[in-house]
């Protein structure tokens, strides 16, 4: 653990605690965890004040830290483990770990040159280093697996040829998906004790082998609770950071913790999940790779809602190969989702992505962001370099009218479903409905709304009517769909390029898919993404695609301080 320590610069009044402690190595066994102090809080209000100017009103933070989390609770459980792994394990796994996909860990597993224990302890070590240092932390893990070792120790000892490549993987979690061991708070101080079971997806996650690391932050209620405030904000987790830039760039929400888990390299995969833009923002903030699949090619069952017409999870990782292994591991069909569908893409699809050639594909490109953006107009020219061709688009205005009502009434009836179906044995959970979280809230406005609580306001003064709601899905899903499949159609498209989450409202209403991937930085450092769309489950090619444009321009960078 002495080596840790070196990095928690941030906590010098431990200092010599830690320097005491780290004289075990493997000598003897760690001391209890609960004696151990690994995290003090700081006083925020320097750099609170630091951001008061911010050119961007959504980063004037109020607070950075959590005001009720003591990360003591999240690490010491697992403090005995971690605390034996030393600093030249670390390095010498570095290369063997660090920036290589999931296929590349798996042959090095198959030669034995690498455990998934060591895999885990790993990426462990990198959560302690950071996480525990104030002066680096992204406020991004805020729970972790307390049988996450043990469990890679089983997954060593079970492992077998035709294991699912997710086998053995540690992954993380947006909290807002259900997990056993694990509360599922989104992010809320009224969920803090939401001890739901495993959501779907994660008991398919389960049955193929992946290790369940732990949860990451998130905008509370998937940013569906304050108007305007900080993306990546909760009152259970704190401010969550953007390692590119630490209060400098957003961190994009609402899957922030998952995207910049991602940059940081915490775990080798991290799901998040979109109603409109949280997985494309963070991805694209993080210079990561984030899946936002069609509306029911992944379960949506045991997930803290926004809406069930849109929500749904996705992958998101660092490169595409990781992406769509994670992707396929989760798919299956859920009988408690109305929405859901077995879909097959083939045997073992995601294994064919390396050979994608993009030579004759064609992509449509939006006209306005070709005036606007130099990047993008340098992908596109690179693109053509490649063989594809470029179609510049003149696009339609699509009014996305009543949009937000969608989202407010699904809400209001999703969240009550929710509880009732989720939080029958939580006794510390007495609330019923969005109202009932409202009248919680109001009763300590600093602590858990110091952002206010304007969207929840909207959902439950939300006049549309039920039979006014059902015209507006269908009107706005028909619009939407016209203004891809009309450029799709015309022009005989592989797919639509745009960037970021630009068109994440579009691809929501329509409930098709969009991919984004990095392309580049900003002259400031902030990192910009390309995004693919298509149609209805067309995943598997535009992660095809996406491979073959990742393949030439394989631009992302790890952020600075967290190499």
């Amino acid at each position: 653990m002495g080596e840790i320590i070196k990095r928690v610069k941030g906590i010098r009044v431990l200092m010599l605690t830690f320097l005491a402690l780290s004289v075990w190595g493997c000598k003897q066994e760690a001391p209890p965890a609960d004696d151990v102090v690994l995290w003090v809080p700081y006083n925020d209000s320097t750099e609170v004040a630091a951001n008061a100017d911010h050119e961007n009103t959504r980063m004037r933070y109020k607070l950075i830290q959590s005001k009720v989390l003591d990360k003591n609770d999240v690490f010491r459980p697992l403090y005995g483990e971690v605390s034996k792994f030393t600093e030249e394990q670390y390095e010498a796994l570095k290369p063997l770990i660090l920036n290589q996909d999931i296929p590349g860990l798996q042959a090095t597993v198959a030669e034995g040159k690498l455990t998934y224990e060591e895999i885990v302890l790993f990426y462990l070590y990198r959560i302690y280093s950071y996480e525990l240092d104030n002066s680096t932390t992204l406020n991004t893990v805020i729970a972790l697996n307390e049988e996450v070792v043990e469990e890679a120790r089983l997954r060593d000892k079970e492992r077998k040829d035709g294991h699912h490549p997710i086998y053995g993987m540690p992954v993380l979690l947006k909290d807002n998906i259900g997990t056993d061991g694990m509360n599922t708070t989104a992010g809320s101080l009224i969920f803090a004790e939401n001890n739901a079971a495993d959501a779907f997806i994660v008991k398919q996650l389960k049955a193929k082998g992946a290790i369940i690391l732990g949860k990451v932050n998130l905008s509370e209620w998937a940013y569906y609770l304050c108007d305007g405030c900080p993306v990546g904000y909760s009152a259970y987790g704190g401010q969550t950071l953007n390692p590119y830039g630490r209060r400098i760039f957003e961190t994009g929400g609402s899957s922030s913790g998952s995207g910049t888990s991602m940059a940081a390299q915490y775990a080798v995969a991290a799901v998040g999940t979109e109603t409109s833009g949280s997985i494309l923002s963070p991805s694209s903030q993080n210079s990561v790779v984030g899946l936002k699949p069609t509306i029911g090619l992944l379960s949506r069952s045991g997930i803290v809602p926004i809406s069930s017409t849109l929500d749904t999870p996705g992958p998101m990782t660092r490169n595409v190969a990781d992406n769509a292994i994670l992707l396929d591991a989760m798919m299956g069909s859920d009988s408690e989702d109305p929405s859901s569908v077995e879909k097959d893409f083939g045997k073992e699809w995601y294994g064919e992505l390396s050979s994608t050639d993009l030579n004759g594909k064609r992509f449509g490109a939006f006209s306005n962001l070709v005036e606007r953006d130099s990047i993008y107009r340098n992908t596109l020219d690179l693109l053509r370099s490649e063989g594809a061709e470029i179609i510049v688009l003149d696009p339609p205005r699509v009014a996305m009218d009543g949009f937000i009502s969608i989202l407010n009434l699904d809400m209001r009836a999703d969240i009550p479903a929710y509880i009732e179906k989720n939080l029958k044995n939580t006794e510390e959970i007495s609330v019923k409905s969005v109202a009932d979280i409202m009248t919680y809230n109001l009763q300590d406005s600093l602590v858990r709304i110091p952002y206010g609580q304007g969207r929840f306001e909207a959902v439950v003064s939300d006049t549309i009517t039920t039979e006014e709601l059902q015209g507006i899905k269908k009107t706005l899903e028909e619009k939407t769909r016209a203004f891809f499949n009309t450029a799709i159609d015309t022009h005989e498209l592989d797919a639509i390029l745009s960037i970021n989450n630009y068109h994440a409202a579009y691809a929501a209403a329509a409930k098709y898919p969009a991919l984004t991937i990095p392309m580049g930085y900003k002259e400031s450092g902030e990192p910009i993404s390309l995004t693919f769309i298509g149609k209805q489950f067309e995943e598997a090619k535009l992660l095809r695609l996406g491979a073959g444009y990742e393949k030439f321009n394989s631009v992302r960078k790890m952020p600075e301080g967290y190499r």
